[in-house]
């Protein structure tokens, strides 16, 4: 595998993405502490001459906490015992965390409320305001 596929037109080189191999969290017992099979996934995107700009702009704008503020996607994948099987799920995620930052978002388009929204919740106020009053103390 020498390139990693996000689109068509879209290919990475696996040579700029830096893969370690890192012991896993957890539960485990012997096998956990002796052997790294969990993987950690750098790849700066900033520096990628593979990615283009949209890629990158829509990266820079996520929130995510797996990307760092100088251009690092850091993925971390530890759920299988098997180093292979963690490898390709990072790269999965990678994948996806990529494809997930060119979706362009549907604008909103701001709409007033209909007359019958408007008066559906005036008398569910009201009621609720009866609904208030008899709760009150009674006065003689």
């Amino acid at each position: 595998m020498d390139n990693i596929i996000i689109s068509q037109r879209v290919m990475i080189p696996i040579k700029e993405i830096e893969i370690t191999h890192i012991r896993a969290q957890g539960a485990g017992g012997q096998h956990i502490n002796k052997v790294s099979s969990a993987i950690q996934l750098r790849f700066n995107f900033q520096a990628s001459p593979s990615l283009p700009d949209s890629y990158k702009q829509g990266l820079r704008a996520m929130s995510d906490q797996r990307i760092s503020k100088n251009g690092d996607i850091i993925i971390k994948a530890q759920t299988s015992r098997s180093q292979d099987v963690n490898k390709q799920e990072a790269i999965e995620r990678l994948i996806a965390l990529i494809q997930q930052a060119n979706v362009v978002k549907k604008r909103r388009i701001a709409t007033k409320p209909t007359k019958a929204s408007k008066a559906r919740r005036l008398n569910a106020k009201a009621v609720k305001g009866n609904v208030k009053k008899m709760r009150a103390k009674v006065s003689y």
